[in-house]
């Protein structure tokens, strides 16, 4: 049995074996959410707070985490909700479903987390055919407690019971079609009661029993579905989307019933204390007269906007606004509130920190500190990066009629409209011309990169949110769509085929949303950001014209980087992303990734050098790359002067910079079918098969490449040291760091390290400067990491490449098992998230923490960043804070996530530095 772990339950009293299972309203706090729930905990601090909650109790969510565990309540909670009832019926008067003057009850779930809609409640508990004759003389209106039965054999049904919702929803319209009127209102008695016999003989049929009489028995099977919900398919689903774990149980609320549907000076309502759209302060929230709570949420009947309740009630309507008002000011924040008004009685069923749009989140975070309720380091915690990246992002019109006609993992958000064209060549063509496309292929690789750059988004039917199309595309800003397995992508025949049959042909317009992962046939409406165009520099805060938004953005963000201890860089590869990175507010680059320059034009003399047979065609390959790669240089540290720049040495897979082995061979049959002359193709076709691997992720590669190949290596750093002299004599300053790739041994560091070293010293002689230039590694393999110690002897900085980490300690290939087994895992709940998206906190992430241990051990002062896709997943950010890096790297488009996350990160850690 779980044992109760709150200090403050402990000193509450025990049940059997230490545990209490059961808290009357009077008892708990808005702090016992763990234990009571949400719903729970805040039905006791309005409680607490004098206003009017209806009198009930709490069953504990470790009560239901020991049913599920062993299928099985608890052998002392019958005790304890026994004596729990009997209190509330001394309080109330009256016994649960007796016949004369009847209690009667709800029963409600209430998670620690607002999961809405996705588990179970039962309303009006305690009717049977001997106390609705009761009910009925008790309110004096026999229409009202026959349609309250009604209710409670269709909820309980189906609930309860599993019987198909619809047979009851069926046999009520029928009802209404024999009256000829079209809301259940208009039923009287008479029909109220031929429903409920109705609704019994459903029960009957479906259940293999009739519904229950016994007043208890119903509240027992109700307390054990409402246990049961927390299972269920939706809420399990739910779960996995909100990332909320899998083993917190649901608490379950007993509540005495108040009545919204006893006439015109009843109903029942929502309310918000601000407009969780907008974050504006005002009257929102709907009313329903002669209502309970699930007409609301049914949509059966229109409501009427919360406004106007003060002309039908404008008592209760005054005493809601001063509730609102306490609740809020009570809570520093926006409160959702649920209310029933029982004959001009204003009761409160509900209240919780209310869900909003992104925009309004951080509206209602600076509205909240210009009041005086919240500091700015609160203000931090109410505000977060996936609610940023929601309102950076272009998007849909939502108003705009649209076709769906598939959907993939949405990969890089956005909103992206073009003609379909299925090559890069011809994304680059059109686009020259002046066209806007979509990019589709089944899936992307470096050749496609100009093709990527072109075009307005991307999108595959194979791979997933770290695939090459999707790692790429969030780097620029791009919009891209992954894995639409259900498009069928013909690259030769150039289209595309949905589901359905229709085809979409080259040139065809479509349009694919990043933020859902959704594709349209036709252009969609875009509705920009201004809150990208404030980060870019063309609105700026506190001008006359500036977005309301973008002053709250501005906000924050200030609030964060002067709390936040990471620093936040850029991964990017030119020039142009630097100065966008720049503008985003990075403080350096943190991995730029030269292979990234041999595209395109250079990977020619790339391939020279790689299949050179002789040094003298290698060093004349070298010779022709050297100037290349130092004005990549010149520009690079041009655009972040003063600024350090992690300059990463070659790292692909060799094939990347080879031809395609089967292309090659074709070309290679075709010709010798033909006579025609072949020698080059076949002495390049022997080189690549020479050179073939079966797996290149952890082939010829990085560090190794370097040392294989001779001089490539020295002819990139002589690039980088010859850049940043260039820099300096123009009075310039430059940071350049060089970053070794792949290192598994400090052996392989040391090796390239005094070559390096050599290279400097030559420079620096020639120059006359002193360039200051310092040599670190990545750590992207799990020895490198267990021997951190030794590898930072020879190493100024790390920084970990956690994608590749991630591929290494799991074994996974990032390319291929996002589509072919991680939907399985995520639904079978082996993950909660991929481990691509965010870290894996006890295994790569215990990596990542043991090696900056070790390697600050022996170097005290190593410098420690991050470079991989996780340094912009907010998550992430929270755990290198953690860890005690110094700063986390990621694309351009990502850099204020991080800064905002940053800057929680050292909130949330009271800004301790855990190093």
């Amino acid at each position: 049995m779980s044992e109760n772990k709150d200090p403050q339950v402990a000193e509450q009293g025990a049940s059997v074996e230490g545990v209490k299972f059961v808290y009357d309203f009077t008892e708990g706090n808005k702090d016992l959410k763990d234990l009571l729930g949400g719903k729970g905990a805040n039905l006791a601090e309005m409680t607490n707070l004098g206003l009017p909650v209806p009198p009930g109790f709490t069953i504990t969510t470790e009560a239901c985490k020991v049913y599920l565990d062993s299928g099985e309540e608890p052998a002392a909670l019958r005790d304890e909700v026994s004596a729990h009832l009997a209190a509330l019926e001394e309080k109330m008067g009256k016994r649960l479903g007796q016949a004369d003057n009847p209690l009667l009850v709800s029963v409600r779930s209430g998670a620690k987390f607002s999961m809405p809609g996705m588990m179970d409640t039962v309303l009006n508990i305690g009717l049977s055919d001997t106390s609705v004759q009761g009910l009925a003389a008790q309110a004096g209106d026999e229409r009202f407690a026959w349609d309250s039965y009604r209710r409670l054999i269709q909820m309980f049904g189906k609930t309860v019971l599993g019987v198909d919702g619809d047979l009851f929803e069926e046999a009520l319209e029928k009802a209404k079609q024999a009256k000829k009127v079209t809301v259940d209102t208009e039923l009287e008695a008479a029909d109220l009661k031929k429903l409920v016999t109705t609704f019994k003989k459903i029960v009957k049929k479906e259940a293999g029993r009739d519904f229950p009489q016994d007043p208890r028995e119903q509240m027992d099977l109700a307390i054990k579905a409402v246990f049961d919900s927390w299972n269920g398919e939706r809420a399990k689903l739910y779960r996995r989307q909100e990332r909320i774990p899998h083993d917190l149980g649901t608490a379950v609320n007993v509540c005495s019933m108040v009545f919204g549907n006893l006439g015109p000076d009843s109903g029942t309502g929502v309310a918000f204390t601000r407009d969780p759209a907008s974050g504006h302060q005002g009257v929102y929230g709907d009313y329903l007269q002669n209502a309970q709570g699930e007409d609301v949420v049914a949509g059966i009947r229109n409501t009427v906007p919360l406004a106007e309740l003060e002309q039908i009630d404008k008592k209760s309507y005054d005493q809601l606004m001063r509730i609102m008002e306490t609740l809020e000011n009570h809570y520093k924040d926006l409160c959702d509130i649920e209310f029933t008004i029982e004959r001009g009685q204003l009761w409160m069923l509900q209240t919780r920190v209310g869900k909003r749009t992104a925009g309004a989140a951080f509206r209602i975070a600076t509205q909240l500190v210009d009041q005086g309720l919240i500091d700015e380091a609160e203000a931090l915690t109410r505000v977060n990066g996936a609610q940023l990246a929601q309102l950076m992002f272009p998007r849909f019109d939502e108003n705009a009629k649209v076709e769906q006609v598939g959907r993939g993992i949405a990969a890089s958000p956005g909103a992206a409209v073009g003609k379909a064209v299925f090559d890069s060549y011809t994304a680059v063509k059109w686009s020259r011309s002046g066209e806007k496309v979509i990019l589709i292929r089944r899936e992307t690789n470096p050749d496609d990169l100009d093709g990527m750059i072109a075009a307005e988004g991307i999108l595959t039917s194979r791979g997933g949110k770290t695939s090459h199309a999707a790692v790429v595309a969030r780097g620029m800003g791009k919009t891209c769509v992954c894995g639409a397995e259900e498009l069928e992508v013909d690259t030769k025949r150039r289209r595309m085929t949905v589901p359905g049959g229709h085809v979409v042909e080259e040139g065809d317009v479509i349009s694919i949303d990043g933020s859902t992962g959704k594709v349209y046939l036709g252009e969609v409406p875009v509705v920009p950001s201004p809150v990208v165009e404030y980060f870019e520099g063309r609105m700026h805060a506190g001008a006359e014209d500036a977005d309301e938004l973008v002053e709250a953005v501005h906000r924050i963000m200030a609030f964060a980087d002067r709390k936040r201890r990471l620093r936040v860089r850029a991964n990017a590869d030119n020039a142009e992303d630097a100065l966008r990175a720049r503008r985003f507010g990075a403080q350096g680059i943190g991995l730029c990734r030269t292979e990234h320059m041999f595209l395109g034009d250079r990977r020619e003399l790339v391939e020279r050098l790689i299949l050179a047979d002789t040094e003298a065609e290698r060093e004349e390959s070298l010779k022709e790359l050297l100037p290349l790669q130092k004005q990549d240089f010149v520009e690079l540290f041009e655009a972040m002067d003063g600024l350090p720049v992690t300059v990463r040495l070659l790292d692909p897979p060799l094939h990347e910079f080879l031809p395609d082995i089967t292309e090659l061979s074709v070309r290679v049959a075709l010709a010798e079918s033909r006579q025609e002359p072949h020698e080059n193709e076949l002495r390049l076709l022997q080189a690549v098969h020479r050179l073939h691997e079966q797996n290149p992720m952890l082939g010829l590669r990085g560090v190794r490449l370097g040392l294989v190949i001779p001089g490539l290596f020295t002819m990139q750093v002589r690039a980088i040291a010859e850049a940043a002299a260039a820099r300096r004599a123009a009075k310039g300053d430059p940071r350049a760091e060089i970053m070794i790739p792949l290192v598994g041994t400090v052996q392989e560091l040391e090796i390239v390290r005094e070559e390096a070293d050599k290279v400097i010293a030559e420079v620096e002689a020639a120059s006359g400067t002193n360039l200051k230039l310092s040599i670190g590694t990545m750590i992207e393999l799990p020895r490198a990491a267990l021997t951190a110690g030794q590898i930072a002897e020879a190493a100024e900085f790390f920084s970990f490449g956690t994608n590749d980490l991630t591929q290494t300690v799991w074994g996974f290939s990032r390319d291929d098992v996002e589509a072919s087994f991680f939907t399985a895992y995520l639904e079978k709940g082996i993950f909660g998230v991929s481990p691509f998206e965010t870290i894996d906190k006890d295994g790569v992430g215990s990596l990542v923490a043991a090696a900056a241990k070790a390697g600050r051990a022996t170097r005290p002062d190593l410098k420690l960043g991050v470079c991989g896709e996780h340094g912009g997943d907010p998550e992430s950010v929270h755990f290198f804070h953690e860890v005690g890096l110094d700063y986390v790297s990621c694309s351009p488009f990502r850099i204020p996530v991080a800064r905002l996350e940053a800057g929680r990160a050292a909130v949330t850690s009271q800004g301790s530095d855990h190093r």
